[in-house]
């Protein structure tokens, strides 16, 4: 996974900013204002996922590429290396993970607007897929 990939996954969720709030290099992605993903963009040699505490440590024992957060509790953050042998697919599905303990972990009223923002994202994909049918049929 290279930089410009993470930065495109990271943003297609909903809800999320991406900010620099410390400094020019550590991006920090944020679901309605709490963190799930940062990493240094010049160096991109880890990215800093939340993950629920028991997951984080299996996933420590299972994969070298997998160690404790810096910066944050250990016991909730895992620092990936994007560039081992995880395959793009997995490092994805720990970054979707992380989002969306987040939003679980978000006030109710928070939560709400992520659901809308998601059924709304839903129903423009459904009317387009109908347009394009609608096209092809044509």
């Amino acid at each position: 996974m290279d930089i410009e990939e993470f930065k495109e996954f990271c943003s297609s969720f909903e809800g999320v900013t991406e900010e620099f709030p410390n400094d020019d290099n550590t991006i920090v992605y944020k679901v309605m204002g709490e963190v799930f993903a940062l990493t240094d963009v010049d160096k991109f040699e880890t990215i800093n996922l939340k993950c629920d505490p028991v997951k984080a440590a299996t996933l420590r024992d299972l994969y070298p590429e997998v160690k404790p957060g810096n910066y944050k509790d250990k016991r909730h953050w895992n620092n990936v290396d994007p560039h081992g042998y995880l395959s793009d697919v997995l490092i994805k599905e720990w970054i979707k993970d992380s989002y969306d303990l987040v939003v679980e972990s978000l006030p109710r009223k928070d939560q709400r607007k992520v659901e809308k923002m998601i059924e709304k994202r839903k129903k423009k994909e459904k009317k387009e897929k109908e347009k394009q049918k609608n096209s092809e049929e044509e």
